[in-house]
């Protein structure tokens, strides 16, 4: 599988922006998907998670309410809808996938996108 992450730019406080990852192949309805942030100077953390019917989803507290992750498999492309957006959500964002969505949870992904970067000024 193979992941294109999309959608990051540059967004002044309180603003929104809507994330996008591509995957390849014809399996992505079989993998939890997932996202990841990295700020400058900070070890990746997990941002939230969707299982692989999209039935379930998971959010780190610091974006629940604000960030919605969902899924769209016929088009093999996971979302991050950012609202409210804050200037420590700055960060390069990535998505991942795993056949286990409790392992993508712990950040054990098998596969990773590269990064687009997200920045809030404000």
């Amino acid at each position: 599988v193979q992941l294109q992450a999309f959608g990051g730019g540059l967004v002044q406080a309180g603003g929104s922006l809507r994330l996008s990852c591509a995957a390849s192949g014809r399996t992505f309805s079989s993998y939890a998907m997932g996202w990841f942030r990295q700020a400058p100077g900070k070890e990746r953390e997990f941002v939230a998670a969707i299982n692989r019917s999209g039935g379930s989803t998971y959010s780190a507290d610091s974006v629940k309410g604000r960030f919605t992750i969902s899924r769209d498999n016929a088009k093999n492309t996971v979302y991050l809808q950012m609202n409210s957006l804050k200037p420590e959500d700055t960060a390069v964002y990535y998505c991942a996938a795993d056949l286990s969505t409790d392992r993508l949870r712990r950040g054990v992904c098998e596969y990773w996108g590269q990064g687009t970067q997200v920045t809030v000024s404000s």
